[in-house]
Formats: structure tokens, C-alpha cells, sequence
């Protein structure tokens, strides 16, 4: 089947945390047979950014931000059985669904992927005309990155016909053990981009921490942090390429996850990062989230901060051994139940329970 997938960028990840989720996912979907078709508009300086070459499993359409071009590439989507709008595109997201939907043909499978369910359901609460509530009437299902019942109850409420998570995962392919690197040691690194709704989270979680624990090194890397005030214990490295984010993981004692406020407050939806720590064999510290005992076991395979205190009394506690411990067995843990394969296998299930119940109906 052809899967046209309307997105952000698959092949940079320059201010586009979906990369990872995108790459993993429709690889593991090419597979299994999917032929795909990637567009993305160039905006936000992400084709000079590229941290990947088109790969060979997923063709790449790289289309001007330009309305002629939207419009030309969203013609495309009628050659497709199954069409994909995901969320945050980037260039006129609205006009994009709205074209994708005119053009897909009779009988296509017709998607929304949310991969920021709680800023889309907040932005649609604030908007009781916006547009994708429209479109919701118009498509088969909304597929989400991450979101429990929360999630699910309120796409359903506002007009989906279903809503279905599929989570983040782990790309074995691409996140994976590897050596140390002394570039990156410290006691607890944090790897994340500065964004308006996770910056308090992470003065509480890792710069107050630091501050206290003027002893121990700790490591920030990301976009946006340079004019932020932190004790020098803080080394800040500024963007690390996803080439470096194995090393990145391994090689302080721990690393940190901070969920965005509104992930953390709908509970259920694991950062990509969760898993890439996991992957390299890396001791994850991560705030707590509803939900995290799905993916990974507290106190085993993830240790769980539920404040700035828990952090500084889990690294005091923390010893390298026990640190090591708990990454081989998170790493266990995501291997065994959370790849990109595992979730393949759920979106192939749906895809073609889909078109099972269509060509039934038909007869």
C-alpha cells in the first residue's frame, strides 16, 4: 500500500523533535512492505541543517514554502491509499490539510498523526472554530505519539471518529550502545531544546539541582540556552547532532528527562528521549509523568523525580554500578517491548483492519 505522509522534515532534526519518531516509525512500516512517500516544506532552516541523506526505505519530497508549491505537492496525495497529515508541519498547516483532504481519492485512508496532542487539544479548546475541527469529520482516525484516555476521549469528543496512541519507541538502528566519549562526561546530563513550556520544568529539575550539588559536574546540551543563568558546575555544549547522542546518553553517570508541562499533565506520553537514553544502555532520571510504569519499571530500569529534591537525592545515592545496572536493564526492557518493530506492528494492524472492514462493506 502507498502511505503519502505530510510532515514536518524526516531528514533534519534542527528544531523538529518528531524526527526520530518519523524515522523510526516508517521504517519499520517500509518493512513490512509500506511504499512511502515523505513531503516536507522547506522553512525553519531545516534542509541546511540535514543530519540524514534521503534514505532508501522512504522517498523525500522536499517542497518550497511556497502556496503554489503546497498546492503542487498535495495533488500527490490522490495517488496514495492511505494519506497522512501530521500536526506542526510548519507552513500553513491549516491550508495543507485542507488540500491534502480535497485530493485524496475515494476510498483512502485518511489520517491525522498528532505528535503534540496536548498543545493541538489546547489550541483547539481555545478556538472553538479552528479548522482541524472541521477536518476531524472528514477523516478515518487520529493516530497520537503519546496521551492515555485524556487524549483519546478528547479527540473523540470533539468529532474524531477514533483516536489510537502510538508511542515513541526505540530505533535499534540508530540508538544503541557505544563508547564513553569524555566530551560528554559529568554526573547527569540533560539534552533538550529551550521551549517556553518546559523552561521552568528544567530550572527545577536540573539547574536547582546543580546549584546545590556544586560538587558534581552536570551537562546541558540544546538550542536556546546560552543567555540562561547557571552555576559553573553547568557545562553548556549548545546543539548536539544526533550523531552524538549515544555518546551523549552513555557517558555521564545518568541522564535527565523533562517533559513539556502539558506532556507531563496528560501523563502517558514518553519522550523520544526516554527511549534514546534507554537504547545507548544509559541510567535515566526522569520527571514523573502518569504512565511511566507502562514503559519502563521505577527504581529498576528508571529512577522517578517527582521534584528538584528527588533529583539531588537520587544523584547523591547514585553510585556507578547501580548506574550501570539500571541501563541494562532499561536497554533489556526497550528491546524487548518498545522498538519501532513493536509499534510497526500495531499501525499495520489498523492500516489493514481498515481496509478489511472497507472492502467488506463494499461487497
Amino acid at each position: 500500500m502507498k502511505i503519502a505522509f505530510y510532515g514536518s522534515s524526516l531528514v533534519s532534526a534542527y528544531w523538529n523533535g518528531a524526527a526520530t519518531y518519523y524515522r523510526g516509525l516508517l521504517r519499520a512500516l517500509a518493512a513490512k512492505g509500506y511504499d512511502i512517500t515523505f513531503y516536507e516544506p522547506d522553512v525553519y532552516d531545516r534542509q541546511k541543517n540535514r543530519d540524514i541523506d534521503p534514505p532508501d526505505w522512504c522517498k523525500v519530497v522536499v517542497y518550497d514554502g511556497t502556496i503554489e508549491a503546497l498546492k503542487a505537492v498535495t495533488a500527490d496525495a490522490g495517488q496514495a491509499d492511505i494519506v497522512v497529515k501530521a500536526s506542526g508541519v510548519g507552513f500553513e498547516d491549516d491550508l495543507l490539510f485542507e488540500e491534502v483532504l480535497r485530493a485524496a481519492k475515494p476510498g483512502a485512508l485518511k489520517t491525522f498523526w498528532d505528535v503534540d496532542a496536548p498543545a493541538t487539544l489546547a489550541e483547539l479548546r481555545a478556538a472553538p472554530d479552528h479548522p482541524l475541527r472541521k477536518a476531524l469529520a472528514d477523516i478515518d482516525m487520529v493516530l497520537t505519539y503519546g496521551g492515555g484516555d485524556p487524549v483519546v476521549n478528547a479527540y473523540r469528543s470533539i468529532g474524531a471518529a477514533d483516536c489510537i496512541p502510538i508511542y515513541n519507541a526505540l530505533d535499534p538502528e540508530t540508538h544503541h550502545p557505544v563508547a564513553k566519549d569524555l566530551r560528554f562526561a559529568a554526573d547527569l546530563g540533560f539534552l533538550g531544546n529551550r521551549l517556553p513550556d518546559r523552561e521552568e520544568r528544567v530550572e527545577h529539575f536540573f539547574l536547582e539541582p546543580a546549584l546545590r550539588l556544586r560538587e558534581q559536574t552536570f551537562l546541558l546540551g540544546g538550542s536556546g540556552w546560552q543567555d540562561k543563568s547557571m552555576s559553573p558546575n553547568v557545562n553548556y555544549i549548545g546543539h548536539v547532532s544526533t550523531r552524538d547522542h549515544n555518546a551523549f546518553n552513555i557517558t555521564p553517570k545518568a541522564v535527565l528527562n523533562v517533559s513539556r508541562a502539558s506532556m507531563a499533565e496528560n501523563g502517558f506520553s514518553p519522550a523520544t528521549r526516554v527511549f534514546e537514553a534507554a537504547g545507548a544502555g544509559a541510567c535515566l532520571i526522569t520527571d514523573y509523568w502518569e504512565g511511566i510504569e507502562l514503559f519502563l519499571k521505577p527504581d529498576e530500569e528508571v529512577l522517578v523525580a517527582r521534584d528538584g529534591q528527588d533529583v539531588v537525592d537520587l544523584l547523591a545515592e547514585l553510585t556507578p554500578e547501580r548506574a550501570k545496572t539500571m541501563g541494562e536493564k532499561a536497554l533489556a526492557r526497550v528491546l524487548a517491548e518498545h522498538t519501532y518493530a513493536h509499534r510497526a506492528e500495531k499501525v499495520d494492524a489498523i492500516f489493514r483492519a481498515r481496509f478489511g472492514s472497507r472492502m467488506e462493506a463494499a461487497e
